[in-house]
């Protein structure tokens, strides 16, 4: 009996440490939204999580910590809601292809609050060793999921191909999210399915 309740006490230590983990992250990500990296601080993220400072310093080794591990973990919920749209599409190599490219410009990635927080990150890439790092492999993951699902529609080495796609998805997301784009939603379909078929050739 004293085995389980140690047990049980330790499991609920974890689950209460990975909460308070991801109340910064979150915190961060909404004041990096909001405020930007200059009004972005250790006390404005625990004033937000409802955590004292000393929390966030038990957790992180610093405030550049907690922002590099909110751009993983924002980078993580874009790559699921990809994967959630591919799982979710016709399972022919073309249309999971297509739900991959598409998914950008519906929610939860076509979203203002997210494409400010993303464009703190990019601002971050040039003075931050670890963020430029960090954004390096959510790129590189992405255009490598990308080249994998293309190769399915053609064999063949589609590097520049997925260059190409990404620059494309990039833009039309940043404009959908910004709001007033002079394109719809299923519009940015379009226009990526007539380039796909343009660079498949």
């Amino acid at each position: 009996m004293y085995n389980n309740m140690q047990a049980a006490r330790s499991s609920f230590t974890r689950e209460s440490a990975d909460a308070r983990r991801e109340a910064l992250i979150a915190a961060c990500a909404s004041s990096l939204a909001r405020n930007g990296v200059q009004g972005t601080s250790v006390r404005v993220i625990c004033t937000e999580a409802g955590v004292s400072p000393g929390l966030l310093r038990h957790y992180y080794d610093g405030i550049d910590a907690l922002i590099a591990a909110t751009y993983r973990w924002t980078g993580d919920r874009v790559q699921k809601a990809l994967a959630d749209a591919v799982a979710a599409a016709p399972q022919t190599p073309r249309e999971r292809l297509l739900a991959y490219l598409t998914a950008s410009f519906v929610p939860p990635i076509a979203d203002p609050e997210l494409l400010s927080t993303w464009l703190a990150f990019w601002a971050l890439t040039k003075t931050d060793p670890q963020i430029a790092k960090l954004h390096g492999e959510i790129y590189r993951d992405y255009r490598a999921d990308l080249e994998a699902l293309l190769s399915t529609c053609q064999p063949a080495d589609h590097r520049l191909t997925a260059v190409a796609l990404t620059a494309l998805v990039d833009g039309l997301w940043l404009e959908l999210s910004l709001g007033d784009a002079p394109f719809s939603r299923a519009e940015a379909g379009v226009l990526v399915e007539k380039w796909l078929d343009v660079l498949l050739g």
